[in-house]
């Protein structure tokens, strides 16, 4: 998460629970696969993959693959969308299905989470000074990795769906203003924009998440809708410290004037972790994450699926 919430996070400790599995079409998001992608993302090899490091490189490596194993189409000439507002190389990763139905296909959702951290720090903890970010954002990444996994198998989207990794967001948003601005100066038809940032504990409470920016549209609605339970919720900590700007999706709200949300499981006010050498893969809860994304695909692929554009701004 951008460290416009930095000052505020800095005491929290971790929510405990887990949730349950459920399978939807021919793949499930596995607790071994959500592990596997996640302990790869957060490892010390890649040295808290700071934008332009040779551990985010390592990173970007890794998520193309996951790309082309479930037959992504690259959106630009190849999965790499270079930077135009960094000063050192540091590429989105971006990659989609078209859709199945003749005209929705023309639309298009974007699924994405930034894959970045802060990488590396002079204090020690414990004599650690690789800043890890299992939570912030690998988790959000692996989220997006499984939703590839199932989409990449199922082929069911009417709709197209982009999945994008975004860099530098820790820079300040820099990976999604610089893809959105150069979306929307060619044209693209975007429907609505899913985001996820740290889901890598329980939230506790009574729903599942919670989604920035809830009372600018009908989304968090919809999404309980489609999950057939109050599923996803508001937070105190997110309205109060504005989260929705904090975030990839808000260039895309800025750029398109759509629904473009971030969804999240952390609760700041108790997670200990943030921005922190101790945001580390042992720290994570992977049932509670296998748990949430097998939730989240059947909702995802029903707001893909919509036959009208449901999810709508809020005057």
């Amino acid at each position: 998460m951008h460290k416009l919430v930095m000052f505020a996070a800095c005491f929290f400790i971790t929510a405990a629970g887990c949730a349950q599995k459920a399978k939807q079409g021919n793949y499930v998001a596995t607790q071994e696969s959500v592990s596997n992608t996640l302990k790869f993302l957060s490892s010390d090899e890649l040295a808290g993959r700071d934008s332009g490091s040779e551990g985010i490189e390592k990173a970007a490596v890794f998520l193309e693959d996951i790309m082309a194993k479930n037959n992504l189409k690259p959106y630009f000439a190849t999965y790499r969308d270079t930077l135009s507002n960094f000063a050192k190389p540091a590429y989105n990763i971006v990659g989609w299905i078209e859709g199945t139905d003749p005209k929705l296909k023309n639309e298009f959702v974007v699924i994405g989470a930034h894959y970045d951290h802060i990488g590396t720090g002079d204090s020690k903890v414990k004599g650690d000074t690789i800043y890890n970010g299992a939570d912030d954002n690998a988790t959000g990444s692996t989220a997006v990795a499984e939703l590839i996994n199932y989409f990449g198998s199922a082929k069911n989207n009417k709709r197209s769906a982009m999945f994008c990794f975004f860099s530098a967001e820790e820079k300040g948003l820099l990976g999604s203003k610089h893809l959105a601005e150069k979306l929307h100066a060619a044209g693209f038809n975007i429907y609505t924009m899913l985001n996820f940032e740290m889901i890598g504990v329980p939230l506790g409470g009574t729903t599942d998440a919670y989604i920035t920016g809830m009372g600018r549209s009908n989304m968090a609605d919809k999404l309980n809708e489609y999950a057939g339970k109050k599923m996803i919720g508001a937070n105190e900590f997110e309205m109060k410290y504005q989260l929705f700007r904090a975030s990839d999706n808000y260039p895309f709200f800025t750029e398109f004037n759509i629904p473009a949300h971030t969804v999240s499981t952390t609760e700041m006010t108790i997670f200990p972790y943030y921005h922190h050498p101790d945001d580390e893969f042992e720290n994570m809860d992977t049932a509670h994450m296998a748990g949430f994304i097998n939730k989240m695909i059947p909702v995802v692929e029903k707001m893909v699926n919509a036959k009208t554009k449901e999810i709508v701004l809020k005057n």
